[in-house]
C-alpha cells in the first residue's frame, strides 16, 4: 500500500471513523451539555488526536511522532465533535429556552418575534 500520512488510507480512515469518531461525537456532545465553552472542544479533540497516533502506532505499526497525520486526526476529530456540538446546542436552547429560540434546520437556532 502506499503512504499516506504515516499509514495506510484503510488504517487512516480506521481509526479516524470507527475507533475515535464515536468517542469524538460523544466529547462535543458532553462539552455542549454541560454548557462548557467550545474551546474544551478543541482542547479534547487534541487529547484524542494523540490517542489515535498511538493507536495507529500500538496496533497497527504507524509512526508514532508524524505531524502531518496528528493534524488530519485532529481536524477530523474536531469536524465529528464540533457537529455533535452544535447539533447538542441548537437542541438545548430550543428546550430548555422555547419562548425566546425555535429551531432554524439542523444546527441553528433562531429568535422568535
Amino acid at each position: 500500500m502506499f503512504d499516506w500520512f504515516g499509514d495506510t488510507l484503510f488504517n487512516v480512515a480506521l481509526f479516524n471513523l470507527v475507533l475515535i469518531g464515536p468517542a469524538s461525537f460523544a466529547t462535543g456532545h458532553a462539552v455542549a451539555l454541560t454548557w462548557r465553552p467550545w474551546l474544551q472542544v478543541v482542547f479534547y479533540t487534541g487529547l484524542l488526536s494523540l490517542t489515535l497516533r498511538f493507536l495507529d502506532y500500538a496496533l497497527a505499526n504507524g509512526e508514532l511522532w508524524s505531524a502531518a497525520g496528528f493534524l488530519l486526526g485532529w481536524a477530523v476529530q474536531l469536524a465529528i465533535a464540533a457537529f455533535a456540538y452544535r447539533l447538542t446546542r441548537a437542541r438545548q436552547m430550543v428546550r430548555q429556552y422555547p419562548w425566546l429560540y425555535r429551531r432554524k434546520g439542523l444546527l441553528g437556532w433562531e429568535e422568535r418575534h
